[in-house]
Order: C-alpha cells, then sequence, then structure tokens
C-alpha cells in the first residue's frame, strides 16, 4: 500500500490529491476521518470540491466506502454534507413538491427532505408532517454512489437497491433537477 498522506496538514488537500485505489481500508477511512473534522474555520468536508468528491467516490471500492458509511458518526458527517450541498446544486425549475430521502442503515433510518418550490430547494433533517410527493429509500452506499454521479436512478430501480413511492412521474425528473459532479 502506498504511504498515508499527511491528512494532519491539510487533510482536505490530502483527500483530494490521493487516490483511493492505493490506499487500504483503515487508511481510506483514516483520510476520510481526519477530512471531515471540522478545521480551524470549522469547513470540513464542505470545503472539498464536488468534483473531487464525485472522482474519490469513483475511484473508491466498495469495500473502502462500505469501512466508511460503517461508522455512524462519519456517515452522518457525510451524508449531512451531500444533503447540505443540494441546495447548491438544485438547478430551479417549475417543479414543486417535498422529496423525503429515507437513507437506510439496517440499524437506522435516517431522514431528509427536499422542498422544492419557487426554483428553490430547501433541505431539512428528519421529516414533516406533511406527506411528500415522492418518497426515495436507499441504503447509504448507493445515495453516496448515486449523488456523486457513480450510479444511476435506473440501474439502482432495476436491481431493488432504490425504493420509490408516491408521484413516480416526479421521481423520474429529479436527476434533471439537480446538477451531478462528474468525477
Amino acid at each position: 500500500m502506498a504511504a498515508l498522506p499527511r491528512p494532519q496538514d491539510d487533510p482536505i488537500t490530502a483527500l483530494g490529491e490521493t487516490d483511493p485505489k492505493r490506499l487500504g481500508r483503515d487508511e481510506f477511512v483514516t483520510l476520510l476521518e481526519a477530512a471531515s473534522a471540522p478545521d480551524g474555520d470549522g469547513t470540513g468536508l464542505s470545503a472539498l470540491p464536488p468534483e473531487q468528491f464525485a472522482r474519490i467516490v469513483s475511484r473508491a471500492t466498495s469495500e473502502q466506502l462500505k469501512a466508511v458509511l460503517g461508522r455512524p458518526e462519519l456517515r452522518e458527517k457525510i451524508l449531512e454534507e451531500v444533503f447540505r450541498r443540494m441546495r447548491e446544486h438544485y438547478t430551479g425549475g417549475e417543479a414543486a413538491g417535498t422529496v423525503r430521502w429515507r437513507v437506510d442503515t439496517g440499524d437506522d433510518l435516517l431522514r431528509w427532505e427536499c422542498e422544492l418550490a419557487g426554483g428553490e430547494c430547501t433541505v431539512s433533517k428528519g421529516s414533516t408532517a406533511g406527506e411528500p410527493r415522492t418518497t426515495l429509500t436507499m441504503p447509504p452506499l448507493e445515495f453516496i454512489k448515486l449523488a456523486a454521479g457513480n450510479t444511476s436512478p435506473g440501474k439502482l430501480l432495476m436491481t431493488g437497491r432504490l425504493k420509490v413511492s408516491g408521484d413516480l412521474t416526479f421521481a423520474a425528473a429529479l436527476p434533471k433537477l439537480f446538477r451531478i459532479p462528474q468525477p
């Protein structure tokens, strides 16, 4: 295995410059842990450009990603960062309604909602009392791959890794409403 970069110096740069294929599973987890810790200005993962995140996910093995997502505190930080960025990646448009995201970890069901209205996307953690227009349920690994552009909703549906309820037409239009970073 390659020598682990020095994440204590600048973990975001180390993460962005490292090819996950050159790291072991535990080294990859250590590097993502260092990068997810807020730095002096409190940014942590938010300092990582979306294209670098997409490249990291595309280059990491499923074993590496499962190891990262298997740590609840790290999984939570990564998912929170992806959902935080959704409003930045929303392209706007006429579509309106609530999308409920259910990330099923097996032990827990993590929920976020995106309210699409007036060309804006508002993201909140948890569920509102209202009924969503559509609900998407998937495991964390598939969600991360989808958010990074490393899989498609169609593939996830066909393999049973994505479950959709509610307005299926609205759900089918969602990929066109968000700019997915390219690795």
